[in-house]
């Protein structure tokens, strides 16, 4: 039944999403050129509320659950688990407050609308991964734009999509880096779920009628831990929310 609806609703939420990424790709570019980063960042924000609610043409419903009063005086490193491109503009949207960058590929900075520009002008860092040296770079400039303008970052750990949900191992270079470069940086878990199951037969039809959730875990002092300690304990908890078996 969700695949059929798939059929139906797919169209029209892809006809939204596809508007709604035109109309603010010159608004973004209006606001950064007259009136500066803080205009930008704002555009940016009602551009992901949109396409977070852009869901509802799909039927799907969205919960973002956040118990905790995380500051804003701070960087924090968001680490989650990752599911589909649809798991991005709610983070961006739900975490407006703590401004969180994102580690792209530098591929994407070109060609899609709204996107590609936000990804140029909007202080994350663009990865190219073949270039190692050129990767670690771009996140350290990251770590240090966090620092001085206590922004903070979403990083995706296991490196890829988990196309069936199942999360993939965590890896802790990033975590590493980042926090090489902004040691005061507050770690924070996310655990989304059911963000695959829209695009599980792959961009048509997308599938309708999936509980959306993205979940804020309890948050890391790095302290004394090691990056490999924070990013294991980090993927731990993600796990314990989504109900799979928990590696030692």
């Amino acid at each position: 039944m969700s695949k059929l609806f798939g059929y139906l609703l797919s169209p029209v939420f892809y006809i939204f999403f596809g508007l709604v990424l035109c109309i603010f790709h010159p608004i973004q570019w209006i606001c950064y050129k007259l009136f500066g980063y803080k205009a930008h960042k704002t555009s940016v924000d009602i551009l992901n509320f949109f396409l977070t609610y852009c869901q509802l043409f799909l039927l799907n419903t969205i919960t973002f659950k956040n118990d905790y009063n995380l500051p804003t005086d701070r960087p924090i490193i968001f680490a989650a688990n990752h599911q589909s491109m649809y798991d991005i503009p709610a983070l961006i949207w739900f975490l407006r407050k703590h401004s969180a960058k994102f580690i792209s590929k530098i591929e994407l900075t070109k060609g899609i609308p709204s996107i590609s520009i936000n990804l140029r002008l909007g202080g994350g860092a663009n990865i190219n991964r073949k270039d190692n040296k050129q990767a670690i770079s771009e996140i350290i400039k990251l770590g240090r734009r966090m620092k001085e303008n206590n922004w903070s970052t979403v990083i995706f750990p296991e490196g890829t999509r988990a196309k069936d949900g199942q999360v993939k191992p965590f890896q802790f270079g990033g975590i590493a880096t980042l926090l090489k470069a902004v040691p005061n940086a507050l770690v924070v878990p996310v655990a989304i779920e059911n963000s695959w199951k829209i695009v599980r037969f792959g961009v048509f039809p997308l599938t309708a009628g999936n509980a959306l959730k993205w979940t804020v875990l309890k948050p890391i002092e790095p302290g004394v831990k090691t990056p490999n300690e924070i990013t294991l304990e980090a993927e731990t908890e993600i796990r314990k929310v989504l109900g799979q078996e928990v590696l030692l």
